[in-house]
């Protein structure tokens, strides 16, 4: 069985980490799949949405323990530097919505896997856990870049240095999870969320990505700058044509990403 299962349904990727024995914990295998699947979800037209989520009762517990600290294994800076960075550039480089749908615990990397997402989505009984300290080690996947960003200061330095269990309800008021369901409604009302994005002009949705992954950067002035050219961008798609003569004409858009 692969531990990544892959289907493109309704224009949207639907990406399963595969390893519920071991609450879909990383090892070299599944990071190269996932890479691969999302080089294939930024090439494919047909594909306007990614949805990211998990088998079993886990979204993602991390790294596999057992690989990285085989002697004859990758080591943790080839980890780092050829499996979760390649993937946290993929998620945020990519030109479609990334939906992450947290379908239980999501520990050390496989947090912060879900916090380099676009959207994040929750089930009520999930939980996020920075459990890089109880082991003496530092946030990676991105932890320390994305942490402070949604959470602030505070609340980054004490969820990464005490690793306490956060439930999704409580990581939704910090800011770090942008809904949270009722476990029995969680399946059908995040993969709706996800086909919503998927009929949505995708390419507009892009350049907004585009424009969020440089404000934490950018002056005011520069961001000011960057809008400008991206609207511009944004005016020439047929989106943009279609978008506006629905809103004069008083019907439903109907967008194709173009």
């Amino acid at each position: 069985m692969s531990s990544i299962l892959f289907e493109i349904r309704d224009q949207v990727a639907f990406i399963t980490l595969n390893r519920p024995e071991k609450l879909n914990s990383v090892n070299r295998e599944m990071a190269l799949l996932l890479q691969a699947r999302l080089d294939e979800c930024a090439s494919l037209h047909e594909v306007r949405a990614v949805y990211l989520t998990g088998a079993g009762k886990a979204f993602c517990a991390g790294q596999d323990l057992v690989e990285v600290t085989d002697p004859n294994g990758p080591g943790l800076s080839k980890v780092l530097i050829e499996q979760y960075n390649p993937i946290v550039t993929r998620i945020r480089n990519l030109p479609k919505p990334v939906v992450a749908a947290v379908n239980g615990v999501a520990a050390g990397a496989g947090a912060n896997l879900a916090l380099c997402c676009d959207i994040v989505l929750a089930t009520k009984s999930a939980s996020f856990i920075q459990a890089f300290s109880k082991i003496g080690l530092v946030p990676d996947t991105g932890g320390t870049w994305f942490l402070p960003r949604l959470v602030g200061w505070q609340k980054a330095a004490g969820i990464a240095f005490l690793g306490d269990k956060i439930p999704a309800e409580a990581a939704e008021r910090m800011g770090m999870v942008y809904a949270v369901y009722p476990d029995e409604e969680f399946a059908g009302a995040s993969r709706a969320l996800a086909a919503v994005l998927a009929e949505m002009p995708t390419r507009a949705l892009a350049l907004t990505k585009h424009a969020l992954n440089y404000s934490a950067t950018n002056t005011l002035e520069a961001q000011l700058l960057l809008e400008d050219e991206l609207q511009q961008q944004a005016a020439q798609t047929k989106d943009y044509s279609e978008g506006v003569n629905a809103f004069l004409n008083k019907r439903a858009p109907k967008f194709t990403g173009q």
